[in-house]
């Protein structure tokens, strides 16, 4: 059964969520190093610059570290119709993945004029990509395609990294290594997880010498999460679904965790929303579209480790829910100020939930 929650989004609008970001604050390459990256503690409302490598120190012996293990794919494919013009692919998801029969995806399709149901697509790489139509159905968003060999395969072989739109270099081999966590481990994310993108084995192991546990999740990122909201009153924002796992190893970690006093710190929006779902609904796998606005009632997420995110966004709404509009704004201030970078490849914050948990 999908999961579809939100919160009290009554009284805020889209334009409140707005601020102006300096372009050369967007950051187009990642630090040298993962952990080199600039750290902001927002957990009380004197802010700190410091670094990420802090981390370990800023966390306490019984924390609970979860982080999203999903695997970004080289899901952008080119190709040309019939008549010679060039189209685009990004796949949002393997419709069969288990199956050596169908081969099917579901895709954005970027072209000039739309080619029709039944069209055969040339790809570069010399397979061929067949239009079956939309997804999931006859008015869908997306579109339904049979690839003539295995997904997965393909997109190994013959694709690129799905760089955010606001990146505007094409990819290149450090980005196949750098937009991926390191421990990255179930494919089929579009966009990667990026507040991990800032863990490297040394801050791993600092974090499990000090006595801070692991977990994870898996919530495969989908293209939906650039997706403008167009609605002033926010409460009519539509979410994207996207495919998440809670294992049942994770929902004991996190109750062994509160039992003993410590804190659930998410890195990264995409593993609050996958939590947050399974809060609701219990263990395993779902498709959600969570929708975390002002007023929601956060069940699990004690910490949460992000990167900085865009202007009138859903993930804006997000933070400004888990740690009070007004101290993310001057926080977001901050951090123009004091020349954050931001976004995918940008620096990170470390927040800490004000709203009040649910009574048990």
């Amino acid at each position: 059964m999908p999961t579809s929650l939100s919160g009290d989004s009554r009284a805020f609008t889209l334009s409140d969520f707005d601020f102006e970001l300096p372009e050369a604050l967007i950051a187009q390459h990642p630090a040298a190093e993962r952990s080199a990256s600039r750290l902001l503690d927002g957990r009380v409302s004197t802010l700190v610059d410091r670094r990420f490598a802090d981390l370990p120190d800023l966390l306490e012996p019984g924390d609970l570290l979860v982080f999203n293990d999903t695997k970004v794919v080289k899901a952008r494919l080119f190709g040309q119709k019939a008549s010679g013009g060039k189209l685009d692919l990004l796949i949002e998801r393997v419709l069969s993945p288990h199956s050596d029969a169908g081969h099917e995806v579901a895709a954005h399709m970027k072209v000039s004029k739309k080619p029709l149901p039944g069209a055969v697509l040339q790809m570069d790489g010399g397979f061929t990509a067949t239009l079956l139509g939309r997804w999931p159905e006859a008015h869908g968003p997306l579109y339904q395609f049979r690839l003539s060999s295995d997904p997965y395969a393909l997109m190994a072989q013959h694709g690129h990294v799905p760089l955010p739109p606001y990146i505007t270099h094409t990819d290149s081999a450090d980005d196949e290594q750098r937009y991926q966590t390191v421990f990255a481990k179930n494919p089929g994310a579009v966009a990667a997880p990026t507040a991990a993108l800032h863990f490297d084995e040394a801050i791993l192991e600092k974090l499990a010498a000090r006595g801070i546990a692991r977990a994870s999740v898996t919530l495969h990122v989908g293209a939906g999460t650039f997706q403008p909201v167009k609605t002033e009153q926010i409460a009519d924002h539509v979410m994207h679904f996207e495919r998440f796992d809670v294992p049942q190893a994770t929902h004991e970690a996190i109750a062994a965790c509160k039992a003993r006093g410590g804190r659930v710190v998410a890195v990264g929006t995409t593993t609050v929303r996958a939590l947050e779902s399974s809060a609701q609904f219990g263990p395993g796998c779902d498709d959600t579209n969570i929708f975390i606005t002002p007023g929601f009632e956060f069940q699990v997420v004690d910490l949460l480790l992000t990167n900085f995110h865009l202007p009138k966004s859903t993930l804006m709404m997000l933070v400004s829910a888990f740690s009070g509009y007004e101290h993310i704004m001057a926080l977001y201030q901050h951090a123009i100020d004091q020349q954050y970078r931001f976004f995918s490849y940008g620096d990170a914050m470390l927040l800490q939930r004000t709203a009040t948990p649910p009574s048990a």
